[in-house]
């Protein structure tokens, strides 16, 4: 039984929205109704409990799209995505203070945007990992075609923690197990792809002749057949390799970080690797469409998936039960329920020291627009999906390493 709820629209098109429970900006719901409305959309939006205002289309939505892409719904942070391993560690193996091991983590595994995420040395695994994967001869031949894309020193980048929203994570499940979890996505390179792509499908749109209304030039879209499409299917693509190869690296670098401070353990069988901002080809109600999942995880029938939620607050890994309507979907995390800029308004330094109080984290104003008050009740988003997905681990954050 389906537990989504029919959003009215005066666009026309239809949205199925799973929020029983949770708000949902006025802001985010005028951004449905404009993707919803275009005529390109296979059947319905689907939108998922963790939804907010994002760039031209809500953050938490799964957009199936016929014979077109948006590329600013994909957005710039292409293939970023969530990465988890269960370790031998038990919670009583860890010692009481964590400071050492969050500082060597954020020793092993470099951080930041721009000039400090331009990064000196690159460990010879990451390095032969790079080499055998074809980035980068395929990056070559991308911006050969493209030159406005400027590689962002993407191999020193390569296994490194982006800014904002992204971390590392040691976490317990309900059995004491150690977990170590992280967020992070394609880097420098990814979000120059996506901001030029942006930019050329604007420029496209300015061209068309349509017989519809587009409501924000960030639905601006290329046409399947045409050769930026092709090109910006090739540089997704890309990135979202690179993404994914990005966590394996920053895992292997975060697991050398505890072998360094911790006992001796092993990593069990359980491992996820997903992307939750990225396009791909897929077959729903009988048709092959290109589905953008901007803010979502899919969650096929017993495929494995994360939705963390903040900072302080539980994270949980999930099984997919192969939802229909959700285009096999489900949230991505807790999701925002106020800007960045909102949120350093009205929270101080002691609230959020407050709030994580118990984890080993950065108690500092850099990051007080990360606060666990900044976000949705992660409980209540869980609730409103449990026809997507089974909660198979509740995990509660130990330490928390931030970009």
């Amino acid at each position: 039984m389906s537990t989504f709820e029919v959003i009215e629209t005066s666009r026309g098109g239809t949205i199925k929205a799973w929020v029983k429970g949770v708000p949902v900006e006025p802001k985010a719901r005028e951004q449905l109704e404009n993707v919803a409305g275009l005529p390109f959309i296979h059947s319905h939006l689907a939108v998922m409990p963790d939804v907010h205002f994002g760039r031209g289309a809500t953050v938490g939505s799964v957009i199936p799209t016929k014979g077109a892409i948006i590329p600013a719904a994909v957005g710039v942070d292409i293939g970023c995505g969530m990465m988890a391993v269960r370790t031998s560690l038990k919670g009583k193996n860890l010692p009481d203070n964590l400071a050492r091991v969050r500082d060597e983590i954020e020793r092993k595994v470099p951080a930041g945007n721009g000039k400090r995420g331009d990064h000196q040395i690159t460990p010879a695994g990451v390095e032969s990992k790079l080499r055998s994967s074809g980035l980068v001869e395929r990056l070559e031949a991308i911006t050969d075609k493209h030159g406005k894309i400027t590689p962002s020193n993407f191999s020193r980048q390569l296994g490194t923690l982006g800014g904002g929203n992204h971390f590392i994570e040691l976490c317990l499940d309900e059995d004491d197990r150690v977990w170590v979890m992280l967020h992070s996505g394609s880097r420098g390179t990814g979000n120059r792809i996506g901001t030029y792509f942006i930019q050329e499908a604007r420029a496209a749109l300015e061209k068309r002749v349509l017989g519809y209304h587009v409501p924000d030039r960030d639905l601006a879209f290329f046409v399947e057949g045409e050769e930026l499409f092709d090109d910006y299917t090739n540089a997704v693509s890309w990135a979202q390799d690179y993404a994914r190869l990005n966590r394996e690296a920053m895992m292997e670098r975060t697991l050398l970080a505890l072998r360094e401070t911790l006992r001796e353990f092993s990593i069990d069988k359980q491992a996820v690797n997903c992307h939750h901002n990225y396009v791909e080809r897929e077959n729903h109600f009988g048709e092959n469409v290109w589905v953008t999942r901007k803010g979502a995880v899919r969650a096929g029938e017993g495929e494995l998936g994360i939705i963390p939620g903040s900072m302080g607050a539980k994270s949980f890994i999930v099984r997919g039960k192969g939802n229909l309507d959700s285009f096999c979907s489900c949230s991505h995390g807790a999701g925002r329920k106020m800007s960045r800029t909102a949120a350093k308004q009205k929270f101080t330094l002691s609230d959020h020291i407050a709030a994580t109080e118990g984890v080993e984290c950065r108690k500092d104003k850099g990051v007080i627009d990360e606060t666990p008050m900044a976000y949705k009740d992660i409980d209540a988003v869980i609730a409103a999906q449990t026809d997507l997905i089974e909660v198979v681990h509740t995990l509660k954050q130990l330490v928390c390493v931030k970009g």
